[in-house]
């Protein structure tokens, strides 16, 4: 396709009714290269070999068209993809997740090292239309017999290139014996060594090629920073920023049309002055938003990618990457709002650690590495907020006599009549102008801290960005600290264990399975604690997901005492456990003590 071509929309594809719902809702009009190109022939069912950096979009590219020729009313494998990472099949399951949002009876598997296998086992059991895997994790089922890939249709080799340099060359040609002779096939990487050429003529057909020449690159005015903050404390780093760091005019990019009036609403609640732009305004209030933007009656703009598209206001100098881009060319886009003409600008991108993959790939492309940020702390923050105050009552003095004088009169009758210092009213004056925006006293509370010292404990041992030494560790679940207690309605009678609902709600929600918390079972219901601040709809989702054939039903805790007497089985196994044990010993005792003697003399 020569860039001269009209790109069709996704809604021009033919692509299930279903997927383009999904691909609308997360805010995508227009398919990067790679996807325009390779969409339309694997949903003619063609081989595809495909030649692209990480970050431009190729999960889509296959995810989308695979997805339009599932059939959901069959619950065995259909599609198998290879990863070389669990991050990678982890965020690859993750988007045929959010693709297939809108086709009832869909579930995707994703299996790895590391993994109980029991887990992964029943959720083959259960059955899974798509399953996403590294080699060596594949091989396993297969070897057990517990995969099945006998109806399947199609196969994806993602990212092949790493998987060579990981010594799982010969894995894949082991599984893809394995697969039926009538199946499709597509190949991606971002280089053609010659064993991946091998695999290639091995086992595609025909295959159709797509290569997308890396050309995006950022200008020098532009500074580029990463703020390392979690999903549910990305509000919060936002505000602080917001309130230290000096900006004209800002846009603050979101991944769906609702997130746009969701985050301006609470932004304005906190005092800013911000708007939402987004597909579904009319042009009319688009343009009226926009033109508030010019005149300086608006300073922060959140937009989607789509809304964002052609805007240019001379005064934008900063972007903010509150949701990080799918593809390192919609980054380029995003943050090309600023540092135009010459001018200089600042981008700042919120990632989170599962993310370090994208972000790696955003540098490859930019060529530019991006700097870590410090979050402000709340000690920045006052000291920002005293900085401003006396700012303000500066220029109230330069106003000068004439518009002072009443004032002035006022002050001076109000310490004759209530006999106060100057100091004393000062004050209360000041006081009085601060009070809807007071100032913090400049302390963290105690978790942040704890957290800031971690933080900065990992750093000082790996450097600022290490990769897989800078994962919060699992233990940290036990810490309940700014979480909710949560009651499901399944419990020990359905024969559940924690396992089963950190991979239920993960799999269902945003929240990641580090973030989940201490998990309780009891005979007929469960507690679960999960991260404070959690939407009104992810909890509607969770009430409806099922684990072993029950909904969750899921509400916040209520402590009646009725549950206070009960204690979870596990304890009650490991006391007898304990009584057992120490049965055995002094029985092995007692026999020892009646053993002949002889044996000892003789070893």
């Amino acid at each position: 396709m020569s860039d001269t071509e009209t790109v069709p929309s996704f809604a021009e594809m033919p692509l299930a009714p279903a997927v383009i719902k999904a691909v609308q809702d997360v805010g995508y009009e227009t398919p990067s290269p790679i996807q325009a190109q390779s969409i339309p022939h694997l949903l003619e069912g063609r081989d595809l070999l495909g030649l692209a950096q990480t970050g431009t979009g190729k999960t889509a590219a296959f995810a989308l068209p695979l997805l339009s020729r599932v059939d959901v009313k069959k619950r065995h494998p259909q599609i198998l993809v290879l990863a070389p990472t669990r991050e990678l099949a982890i965020q690859v399951a993750e988007a045929f997740q959010r693709y297939a949002r809108h086709m009832p009876g869909f579930h995707v598997l994703p299996v790895y090292g590391g993994q109980d296998m029991r887990g992964q086992l029943r959720g083959l059991q259960r059955g899974a239309q798509v399953i996403v895997g590294t080699p060596g994790r594949v091989m396993d089922h297969l070897r057990r017999g517990s995969m099945k890939l006998d109806d399947l249709k199609a196969v994806v080799l993602d990212e092949a290139d790493e998987m060579l340099r990981m010594g799982f060359v010969d894995d894949i040609e082991w599984i893809m014996e394995q697969t039926p002779s009538e199946r499709q096939v597509a190949l991606f990487s971002a280089t053609m060594p010659r064993q991946i050429r091998k695999i290639a003529d091995t086992h595609l057909t025909d295959p159709v090629t797509v290569e997308i020449k890396s050309k995006t690159a950022t200008v020098d005015t532009i500074t580029q920073k990463v703020c390392m903050v979690s999903g549910y404390h990305k509000l919060d780093a936002l505000t602080r920023i917001l309130e230290v760091e000096p900006f004209d005019a800002m846009i603050i990019f979101v991944r769906t049309k609702t997130a746009t009036v969701e985050l301006a609403e609470k932004l304005e609640a906190r005092g800013f002055s911000a708007a939402a732009l987004n597909g579904d305004m009319s042009q009319a209030l688009r343009e009226k938003v926009i033109d508030r933007l010019k005149k300086s009656s608006l300073d922060i703009l959140i937009a989607t990618d789509v809304a964002a598209r052609g805007l240019d206001v001379e005064r934008m100098s900063h972007v903010v990457n509150y949701d990080i881009p799918y593809d390192t060319e919609a980054y380029v886009h995003r943050i090309g709002r600023t540092g135009r003409a010459g001018r200089q600008g600042t981008a700042i991108l919120f990632a989170t650690h599962r993310e370090r993959r994208m972000l790696r790939a955003i540098e490859n492309a930019t060529r530019q590495r991006i700097d870590d940020m410090r979050l402000p702390s709340m000690r920045d923050v006052r000291d920002m907020r005293i900085r401003q105050f006396k700012e303000d009552v500066t220029k109230s003095l330069e106003l000068g006599d004439e518009k002072l004088a009443d004032f002035r009169n006022i002050v001076n009758e109000l310490m004759t009549e209530g006999d106060m210092s100057p100091e004393d009213l000062a004050a209360a004056l000041c006081f009085m102008a601060q009070k809807e925006r007071p100032f913090p006293d400049g302390k963290e509370p105690e978790r942040q801290q704890r957290q800031r010292r971690e933080r900065d404990d990992r750093r000082g041992d790996r450097g600022e960005r290490g990769d897989r030494g800078d994962r919060p560790r699992r233990d940290r679940r036990e810490d309940n600290e700014g979480m909710v207690r949560y009651r499901v309605e399944v419990g020990r009678e359905q024969g559940i264990n924690p396992g089963d609902l950190v991979g239920a709600i993960a799999n269902e929600s945003k929240i990641p399975g580090k973030n989940i918390g201490h998990i309780r079972l009891f005979e007929r219901c469960s507690s679960i604690y999960l991260p404070e601040g959690m939407d009104d709809s992810t909890l509607s989702s969770l009430k409806q997901v099922k684990v072993r054939n029950k909904p969750l039903e899921m509400s916040v805790w209520v402590d009646d005492g009725t549950l206070r007497e009960e204690r979870p089985r596990r304890r009650r196994r490991d006391g007898e456990f304990r009584r057992d044990r120490d049965r055995r010993s002094n029985s092995s005792k007692s026999n020892a003590s009646r053993r002949p003697r002889h044996r000892e003399e003789h070893s």
